[in-house]
């Protein structure tokens, strides 16, 4: 347990989305940033500049990560880096011991997943994956009622990440951002978490079920040289480059127990952001798009004359089962960055680290949330073949430990 009034945290990786972190970590009061570090200087000077307005004082800037875990001045770590630096970072950052949170994004090999898990068994050092989609208002409510049995038992979820990413992908190189080469030459689910964190919770993932095969589809690609000889000339570079990463990818993923998930990753179009979410069950269903529910024996009957007077809004059942902590948060004033949700993901590590209890989202979560990417890319590159999904619990899913109670936990819906 870190017992000084501040925990002190290092942030490697300070690009868009770790300046958005950093922010964050620069108004609790109960951290210090001590390190910030980066690739690029000219991030490591923003973000030490950010740093200084925002909490009064300059975090030192170190390139090398390698030498950050090592500090004495460095309780804990969180790296929102690139796809394919930060399991690397993570397993630098356990072997130092130093607890540690990556930012979501897939892997690259189901090796790099085994070592993160191999060297978490080795140290005891935790790795907690920043899913801040399951810590979302909604998410927590429907995980309350999922947990409460409201749809019955379940039988398929779906979910997405469904979002126009054109400008941001094809612009990757002029703003140094790594989802360009990533599209350039891979085509797979390259972006699972943000649905199947909140899907792998309401289904107990690793804790009494897990994921068994999948097998995934890709359309062909289309979307980004549209753009790219809109926006930047049939003339230009990138105009003549071919886009491995298929517009639309669909993965099927089947469990122990019999559920079935749906996967869509959609970037390369036009459209309307959207997390597509769906739980099914024996007794009902709720579905984010229309953000409605229906209860078998409680919603009114199907109506073919008038379909959408079956569903009840979800804001009914939202008012019913919202998450305690979502209770507490909503009373105590919401925190910025993505409706909230990134404030509570970070606070879920920052607690555990300070009071010395395992992270409610574990490095067998991190793992297998990651996994789907490369997993994915195997399916397509074979015909979308069905691939068997590792157990990275080695079988302790069948009877895991009750996870530690705390008001962040996600296996349970805790009281407080």
């Amino acid at each position: 347990m870190v017992t000084r009034e501040k925990l002190n945290v290092a942030v490697i990786g300070v690009s868009g989305r770790g300046m958005g972190l950093l922010s964050l970590l620069c108004n609790m009061d109960d951290v210090r940033v001590t390190v910030v570090s980066d690739l690029y200087d000219d991030r490591m000077q923003m973000a030490a500049e950010q740093a200084m307005k925002e909490a009064g004082y300059r975090p030192l800037s170190i390139r090398d990560y390698r030498e950050v875990v090592q500090r004495d001045d460095v309780d804990c770590v969180i790296t929102p880096s690139s796809w394919s630096s930060h399991i690397r970072i993570a397993i630098a950052s356990m072997k130092a011991g130093k607890p540690v949170a990556i930012e979501v994004g897939g892997a690259y090999s189901i090796r790099e997943c085994w070592d993160l898990v191999n060297t978490y068994e080795e140290t005891g050092v935790d790795c907690m994956m920043l899913e801040n989609c399951c810590y979302g208002r909604k998410e927590m409510a429907v995980l309350n009622m999922v947990k409460k049995g409201v749809f019955g038992e379940i039988i398929h979820c779906q979910g997405g990440y469904q979002h126009d990413l054109r400008e941001e992908i094809s612009m990757g190189l002029e703003n140094r951002h790594y989802r360009f080469s990533n599209y350039l030459n891979r085509n797979g689910e390259l972006y699972p978490t943000h649905e199947v964190g909140p899907i792998a919770k309401y289904l107990n993932i690793n804790r009494g079920n897990r994921f068994l095969m999948l097998t995934s589809m890709a359309s062909k690609a289309r979307g980004l040289h549209e753009w790219i000889v809109k926006n930047k000339g049939a003339d230009h570079e990138h105009a003549k480059l071919h886009f491995t990463q298929g517009d639309i990818v669909t993965t099927m993923i089947k469990c122990a127990h019999g559920e079935t998930v749906l996967l869509i990753h959609d970037t390369s179009l036009p459209r309307v952001y959207s997390r597509g979410g769906r739980v099914q069950g024996t007794r009902g269903i709720w579905m984010e798009d229309k953000n409605a529910v229906h209860i078998d024996g409680i919603s009114p009957p199907e109506d073919f004359s008038n379909l959408e007077a079956s569903w009840e809004p979800f804001e009914k059942y939202l008012e019913q089962y919202e998450h305690p902590l979502w209770k507490e948060y909503l009373r105590e004033g919401v925190k910025a960055g993505h409706g909230g949700m990134d404030y509570l993901v970070l606070r879920a590590f920052l607690e555990s680290v300070k009071y010395n209890r395992p992270t409610p989202i574990d490095v067998y979560d991190t793992a297998t949330w990651m996994a789907i990417t490369c997993l994915s890319e195997d399916s397509i590159a074979m015909g979308s073949m069905p691939v068997p999904f590792p157990d990275f619990t080695c079988g302790k899913w069948i009877n895991r430990e009750e996870e530690v109670p705390s008001k962040y936990m996600l296996s349970k819906i805790p009281e407080f």
